[in-house]
């Protein structure tokens, strides 16, 4: 099947949000935010705003009719600050006007007064002064003090890791309609529906039946619409309440990248022990996250980091520690990859020191210390697959490693100012929410008398193909034809208590709660069948293209027929499906368990070029062998891989996040912020599957797709810095991302920058 949106998208027709006609009287907000980053409100003055004409309404903190206390871990943000404000973009007010331009006119007028506080922006100062969030974690495996001394050498580093913003084409977007009753229907982008529902009724002292949330589709999310869309969604719907009129509030781009959360930055410290054949014994991580301001996701991002950091490796001895650090900056929020890659790029960078101390190739330790089949990981849970092995191999075969070892040699050996570089980057990343209790989802299939099929489920679709997934499923199941299935736009009334679309995990659960519904109508169906053809064996009745089989053979009953005579016989063709991943547990206490339901692993060899006068590089190639289990459909899984993959070579080389002092965002626009386009991508990816790698707790054997693709991009990080160390370059260079050209140069100059910073202060002392 091709993308069953993508015509829609292509001629501009895909309707999100606000393209929806607006009801009679709609009305529209903004928000006015904290222009500091920490202080007490002294003064609040919104009077001037509401003189501006067209100007209907000023809400702030007292205007909340409920709690004003929102978070799904820890319900520790306000909507609205009343006392204190803890970030630069910190919603304080919420201006509603007769047009969005007049509404952010009217909030330009509003004047706060704030006694400035000291910052902290930093993790480890943060964790130095006990700013923590939650509790600080360790996981242990076997015993990391006593192994040290068995160590032929041990290394030790620090690693500084940067944020990234989501970037998402659709900003943060709501509208809320007042319905009768004092209830509400919200549409919002957002990837959690539910959480969405669930706090718009805390926020106005509601029960979540009389809020209703519905989402066609996003405009892209990448994590940053799973908690961070909640608070637009409640402010529309605060205003929608106290006015008894439809509310919409859409951020701007400027607003958006200023007001909402990032990729985590981190700070950590790593100490490895090996053999000097490179045979790893033990390891210690410390992490330091930088949470900003509130909670959020921060603490399970956090626990993602601690259960992916040993990556793909198997390491008998390791203790890994983490720690949520409060900071005055938005707070940081789950981004593609959920705090695993922060914790593989640590991993990856100790590996590299090792391999640099030891003047041997870094692939030569990746490869002794692959994990197999049987390891035991360092939360207890046994791995269940050798596809990290099979994965590396088939990648040194198909790829030819050896020649491109070879013909990079060659280059850098006949070029003076040019170097290539190339990395390897293996992955092994865990499928499931690490909370077990949001590994469920729900299905609602109804069939209609002309034999065409609707399908609502918990899941959203952002981008990513799940609503082709989905009808995929569907006609494979019930075998009809494609252009029968209507994918239902996702809402809390049909379906209650989803979990948000996240994890990589919403086309597997929503997938097999799909087949559970077709599974009890096509039960049904079979018995009609049945006795329409006045046969007993009903196992040996199928469907397919919408024809009825009997013991393989076609009959005169068609699919059509088949659903009217269930009809005309009064029996039920819709069920509401239920799944839930079975086999998993996770003991807080004990740091020890079975979160994942399996393993996605795969492995990627990355190419480079560096201008080392100038410090530019083009990305040559990425190749790619991934283990997807059987797929559903390989057109969405290529773009799922392909996408993911620029997002994290982003991350690593150009996407600088920076706050200056006074915690300002710096990167606030898309002029100095640069994210990855046509022209930065790979001139080469190839991408080949896995064969016959088998999965059986999602659907025919698939595997999720959505995350694992962008832990390639780290490689690409160690394939610069080993062009840079071809380079006549004798330094220790620093493991701190993003490597963006800027920092390539003076990484590359450290010792002639230093002289000409001694000469010029020299001249200035004269």
């Amino acid at each position: 099947m091709q993308r069953i949106d993508a015509v829609y998208h292509v001629r501009g027709e895909s309707q999100f949000v606000d393209d929806i006609p607006p009801p009679a009287q709609m009305l529209y907000a903004t928000v006015f935010a904290s222009p500091v980053a920490h202080g007490k409100i002294l003064a609040l003055d919104t009077q001037a705003a509401l003189t501006v004409d067209g100007a209907i309404a000023v809400f702030t903190a007292a205007d909340i009719p409920g709690c004003n206390q929102w978070g799904t871990i820890i319900a520790d943000q306000p909507l609205l600050a009343i006392n204190e404000v803890q970030y630069v973009g910190q919603p304080v007010a919420v201006v509603v006007a007769k047009t969005q331009q007049i509404a952010q006119k009217a909030a330009k007028h509003i004047t706060i007064d704030i006694e400035e506080l000291p910052l902290i922006l930093e993790p480890r100062e943060a964790f130095a002064k006990g700013q923590i969030i939650g509790k600080p974690r360790t996981f242990v495996l076997g015993n990391v003090d006593s192994s040290w001394e068995q160590c032929d050498l041990v290394v030790e580093g620090t690693c500084e890791i940067g944020g990234q913003e989501h970037l998402y084409l659709e900003t943060q977007r709501s509208r809320a309609i007042p319905l009768e009753g004092k209830a509400m229907r919200v549409y919002s982008s957002t990837q959690n529906p539910h959480g969405t529902q669930k706090t718009i009724a805390q926020i106005l002292g509601l029960p979540c039946h009389a809020v209703e949330v519905d989402v066609k589709r996003l405009g892209g999310a990448f994590g940053g619409k799973e908690e961070q869309a909640t608070p637009w969604a409640c402010m529309a719907a605060l205003a929608a309440w106290h006015l008894q009129k439809p509310v919409e509030l859409v951020l701007s781009r400027l607003d958006d990248l200023k007001m909402t959360g990032k990729r985590h930055p981190y700070s950590s410290d790593f100490k490895i022990g090996v053999t000097n054949l490179g045979k790893i014994l033990a390891y210690e991580v410390k992490h330091y996250q930088n949470a900003g301001a509130y909670a959020d996701l921060s603490p399970a991002v956090l626990e993602r980091t601690l259960f992916h950091s040993t990556n793909a490796y198997f390491i008998p001895n390791v203790r890994i520690f983490g720690a949520s650090c409060r900071t005055n900056l938005p707070p940081s929020t789950a981004l593609r990859g959920f705090g695993g890659p922060q914790g593989m790029f640590v991993i990856e960078s100790a590996i590299a020191k090792v391999a640099e101390t030891l003047a041997i190739p870094r692939e030569e330790i990746q490869a002794k210390n692959l994990l197999q089949q049987g390891d035991i990981l360092p939360y207890g849970q046994e791995l269940a697959t050798n596809n990290v092995r099979l994965c590396w191999q088939e990648a040194e075969t198909t790829y030819k490693l050896s020649e491109i070892r070879n013909s990079i040699a060659q280059f850098n050996a006949s070029h003076f100012d040019t170097k290539k570089g190339y990395a390897i980057m293996p992955v092994c990343f865990g499928i499931s929410f690490a909370q077990t209790f949001l590994n469920q989802a729900s299905a609602l299939v109804e069939i209609y008398t002309d034999g065409n099929v609707s399908i609502s489920t918990g899941g959203v679709e952002m981008g990513q193909g799940l609503s082709t997934k989905l009808a995929e499923i569907a006609v494979k199941a019930l075998g009809i034809d494609e252009n029968r299935i209507n994918i239902e736009t996702t809402n809390t009334t049909r379906i209650a208590n989803m979990s948000a679309s996240a994890a990589s995990v919403t086309a597997d659960l929503n997938g097999n709660a799909t087949l559970a519904a077709i599974g009890q109508i096509l039960d049904r169906l079979k018995l009609v069948a049945a006795k329409e053809l006045g046969v007993d064996e009903v196992d040996k009745i199928a469907i397919a293209h919408e024809q009825v089989l009997y013991a393989g053979e076609p009959t005169d009953l068609t699919w059509e027929k088949l659903v009217t005579t269930a009809y005309l016989s009064r029996k039920n063709i819709s069920a509401h499906g239920f799944y839930a991943t079975p086999g998993l547990e996770f003991e807080r206490i004990t740091e020890k368990g079975h979160p994942f339901a399996y393993h996605v692993c795969g492995t990627a060899i990355v190419e480079v070029t560096l201008d080392c006068l100038r410090g530019i590089y083009q990305i040559d190639a990425v190749k790619i062998v991934h283990d997807l289990g059987r797929s559903v459909n390989k057109l969405v899984d290529i773009g799922q891989v392909e996408g993911g993959l620029a997002q994290g070579l982003g991350w690593m080389t150009i996407e600088d996040l920076q706050f200056n002092e006074k915690g300002q965002l710096l990167s606030n626009n898309l002029a100095n912020y640069k994210v990855p386009d046509i022209y930065f991508v790979p001139k080469q990816i190839e991408i080949k599957f896995l064969e016959n790698a088998d999965n059986s707790p999602a659907p025919y054997g698939s595997k999720a797709i959505g995350e694992p693709p962008l832990m390639y991009g780290v490689g690409v990080f160690f394939a610069i810095r080993q062009a840079m160390q071809a380079f006549h370059y004798q330094g220790e260079l620093a493991f701190t991302s993003p490597l963006t050209p800027e920092r390539v140069l003076c990484e590359l100059y450290a010792d002639e920058l230093k002289e000409m910073a001694k000469s010029i202060i020299g001249n200035l002392k004269l």
